[in-house]
């Protein structure tokens, strides 16, 4: 390799190093895969929290069937917040929940803060009941 020098400068010597341009466009792609991957990680946690909100219900449905078959009607609002559809067997009773499920958290979607739990209010003299909740 033949070398001239010419006002200070090598000619001929190839340097490989990146462009200002080209390490723009890395950092721009970078920015562009994190945004999605982190868009498509919070739908993901949406819908995790909504399959345990439906996967709660199912087993809140569940309890209450039970009493209703021991008991012919389905419990009271006042039975639901004093705990007797969940709290433990003493004299004889059945234990139909050990807890009531909560709400995950936080709260996501179209929920308010205060809409992130359910309602249950019996409903027809005990015959059929109502369940509210946010998905």
């Amino acid at each position: 390799m033949r070398l001239k020098i010419q006002g200070g400068a090598l000619k001929g010597s190839k340097k490989s190093a990146f462009t200002l341009i080209e390490l723009l466009v890395v950092i721009a792609i970078i920015g562009i895969l994190a945004t999605v991957s982190i868009i498509s990680l919070s739908n993901a946690r949406a819908k995790s929290r909504d399959a345990k909100r439906a996967g709660d219900m199912k087993q809140v449905q569940t309890a209450l069937e039970l009493f209703f078959n021991d008991n012919n009607r389905y419990p009271t609002a006042t039975e639901w917040n004093t705990g007797q559809i969940y709290s433990t067997s003493s004299a004889g009773t059945s234990t139909y929940m050990q807890v009531i499920p909560s709400a995950p958290s936080p709260a996501d979607g179209s929920c308010a803060s205060n809409q992130n739990s359910f309602y249950y209010d019996q409903t027809e003299n005990g015959g059929s009941y109502t369940i509210s909740f946010c998905l």
